[in-house]
C-alpha cells in the first residue's frame, strides 16, 4: 500500500486549512499514487485559546474537516485518515482531539478521541494545558485498510508504549501517529520515541506532524515537523523536510512478518 503523509503548517482558520490540507492530498495521489492519506494533529484548526478551540470544535458528523476529508476520500477513491480534528463533547463544554479514517466510498470505518492528553510544562517554563479544552477519550481503536491492520493513536500517546502493545494485542500492524510536537521536546525525543514504537511492536509506524510557528492565544509557539515512516525494523524509510508537503512510501506485509518470524516478541512474553 503507497501511503502518503501530509506535513503542514495549521493555523486559527478552517477554511484556509482544509483547502491546504485537500490540495496536497490530490497531488499527493497524482504525483506519488497514494492509496491512503494521512493529515498531522489539528489539520484543520491549530492554536487560539481554549473559547476558540471550543467554538471550533465539529459534531459528530459533518463540518468542514469532516466532509472536507470524506469528499478527498470518495473522489479520489482511496483511504483518508483525517489527522485530528476537534469533536464537540455532548455537554459542549469541552471537545475531543478525534482521529477519523475514511474508506472510498466515503465511509467512516474508524473513530479515535486522544487518550493521554498533553498537560506539561517545557524546561523553558511554557505551559501546555490540552485538558483545560480537550476531554479525553477511553477505547483503544483499530482499523482494517487494504489488508493492513491500522492501530491509531495521537501525538502524545506516543510516550505510552502500553497504548501501543494493546494495539498490537488486538491486530494492529501498522500504527498511526498524527502529531503536532513541540520544537523544543520534539528536537530530542521525536524520532527516537517514533523509532522504539515501531521496534517494539514489530510495526510500521507513520507520523504526520505539524510543523512552524502557530499563535497560541497571543503567543507565539513552534512544533517540530519532521513527519516520518519507519518500518518494522525501526529504520526511518521516507522523512519529511523542513517545509509544507507530502512524505511517501509504500508498505509491504512481507517485512512485518519477517521481523515477527526472526524475533518473536508476543510469544516471548510473559507479562
Amino acid at each position: 500500500m503507497k501511503v502518503s503523509l501530509i506535513q503542514m503548517n495549521s493555523v486559527p482558520d478552517k477554511a484556509q486549512n482544509c483547502a491546504d490540507a485537500d490540495r496536497m492530498a490530490r497531488l499527493a495521489v497524482d504525483q506519488e499514487g497514494a492509496e491512503f492519506v494521512s493529515f498531522p494533529e489539528h489539520f484543520d484548526w491549530h492554536g487560539g485559546t481554549v473559547a476558540q478551540k471550543v467554538a471550533a470544535g465539529e459534531g459528530f458528523q459533518g463540518g468542514p474537516a469532516y466532509d472536507m476529508c470524506r469528499k478527498l476520500a470518495v473522489d479520489c477513491r482511496i483511504h483518508v485518515h483525517t489527522g485530528s480534528f476537534y469533536e464537540t463533547t455532548e455537554d459542549k463544554k469541552r471537545v475531543y482531539n478525534t482521529s477519523v479514517i475514511f474508506n472510498p466510498k466515503g465511509e467512516e470505518i474508524g473513530r479515535y478521541r486522544k487518550i493521554h492528553l498533553f498537560d506539561i510544562t517545557t524546561p523553558d517554563g511554557m505551559r501546555y494545558g490540552e485538558s483545560d479544552a480537550v476531554a479525553p477519550g477511553t477505547e483503544t481503536v483499530v482499523v482494517e485498510v487494504n489488508g493492513f491492520k491500522l492501530g491509531m493513536a495521537i501525538c502524545y500517546d506516543l510516550r505510552f508504549p502500553e497504548l501501543f502493545q494493546q494495539l498490537t494485542k488486538k491486530g494492529a500492524d501498522v500504527m498511526l501517529l498524527p502529531a503536532a510536537f513541540t520544537l523544543q521536546t520534539g528536537k530530542d525525543h521525536w524520532e527516537v520515541l517514533c523509532r522504539a514504537r515501531a521496534i517494539e511492536t514489530q510495526s510500521y509506524f507513520l507520523a504526520p506532524a505539524m510543523i512552524g510557528q502557530f499563535d497560541q492565544g497571543g503567543e507565539k509557539r513552534n512544533t517540530y515537523g519532521h513527519s516520518l515512516i519507519c518500518d518494522p525494523w525501526g529504520h526511518v524509510i521516507a522523512k519529511a523536510s523542513d517545509e509544507v508537503g507530502p512524505v511517501s512510501a509504500r508498505l509491504n506485509k512481507e517485512l512485518i512478518a519477517k521481523a515477527r518470524k526472526e524475533i518473536p516478541l508476543q510469544s516471548h512474553k510473559v507479562i
